[in-house]
């Protein structure tokens, strides 16, 4: 169960930084992969960016909780992040975007995370 608990735990935290990359240097197609596609008139980049830049360093402060601290701060830490797919599943909803798309990514995730938290806890 440990190798699984800190697997999945680093495959999320890796995956935060991969998001955050694309929203930094792939805005346009990582918003549309979001679920609301970034309109060309208005001024999405900065928000785009703070996305990334968000997402980017939830995948370090992760991984550096994990190597510094251990398995029960990541999880305490995963269960707080564990709120942002939740609310990203409503900010979706809310402007127009498709459930499947909140629902199969967003809450999905939060689900991904909280059972990786779980599994920390159990470390």
């Amino acid at each position: 169960m440990t190798v699984t608990a800190y697997t999945l735990a680093v495959l999320l935290d890796l995956f935060c930084l991969f998001l955050g990359y694309r929203f930094l240097l792939q805005p346009g197609p990582a918003a549309t992969g979001y679920g609301v596609p970034a309109r060309p008139d208005g001024d999405a980049g900065a928000y785009l960016s703070i996305k990334g830049l968000r997402d980017g360093t939830f995948g370090l402060m992760g991984l550096a909780l994990l190597v510094f601290v251990g398995a029960r701060a990541e999880a305490w830490f995963m269960v707080t992040v564990a709120l942002v797919p939740l609310f990203d599943t409503l900010i979706v909803l809310r402007h127009g975007g498709a459930k499947a798309v909140a629902f199969g990514i967003h809450f999905a995730t939060a689900i991904v995370v909280l059972i990786s938290a779980a599994l920390l806890f159990a470390v």
